[in-house]
């Protein structure tokens, strides 16, 4: 009996001496390669096509979508919305004789009280329409653009203003305070030999 160690020239001899035909041992299958990265760019891939058309698609839609907005928005303008122009301001025995400044700010006026007399003088230089500052200690309003100068009643007396400034409409409502419009204004042209509306009803109020 013979003893094999197992090595491949035994297991030929052991084989010999059986009279069988060994097998040779196959060689061990070598690793897989690695797929190379195909070369072929994004742009030829299968279903890029597909996209381009999705991207081109929604540019026109978008655009189409934006011009019938605009389209619709036509039948409906904007709407601009003015500020009031009739106030409230008070009665008369709220104001002292002289120039109040208390709704410069507000409505754009001064209240002048000068006996037997109160009007509101529209706060807008004639000249460019810039707004004027009343100088207590000058006793007149001096327009901070141009220099143009007015009384304390809003006659012009120098400078490039054309004419007094604008007086606004007043009147008493029922209770009796005094009621400002804005919208309605009077005026003197003076230097033009224009009329002078600073006398007719609305134009002032007696106190």
């Amino acid at each position: 009996m013979a003893i094999t160690d197992g090595t491949p020239s035994t297991t030929l001899a052991k084989a010999s001496e059986s009279g069988a035909v060994a097998t040779p041992p196959k060689p061990a299958a070598k690793p897989a390669t690695p797929a190379k990265p195909s070369s072929t760019p994004a742009e030829g891939m299968p279903g890029s096509g597909k996209l381009r058309r999705r991207i081109i698609w929604s540019c026109v839609w978008g655009f189409v979508a934006a011009n019938f907005l605009m389209f619709l928005r036509f039948f409906f303008p904007r709407a601009l919305f003015e500020p009031e122009t009739v106030h409230d301001i008070g009665y008369a025995s709220d104001f002292q004789i002289g120039v109040n400044e208390k709704y410069k700010q507000a409505y754009r006026i001064w209240v002048v009280k000068e006996p037997p007399r109160l009007f509101c003088i529209f706060a807008k230089c004639t000249h460019l329409g810039c707004t004027p500052d009343w100088k207590p200690a000058e006793n007149k309003f001096k327009c901070p653009c141009h220099g143009s100068g007015y009384t304390p009643e809003g006659i012009n007396f120098e400078g490039p203003a054309p004419r007094p400034m604008d007086r606004a409409h007043v009147e008493l409502s029922a209770e009796g305070q005094i009621v400002v419009d804005t919208s309605r204004l009077y005026s003197w042209f003076k230097s033009q030999g224009g009329p002078d509306d600073f006398d007719d009803p609305g134009a002032f109020i007696t106190v």
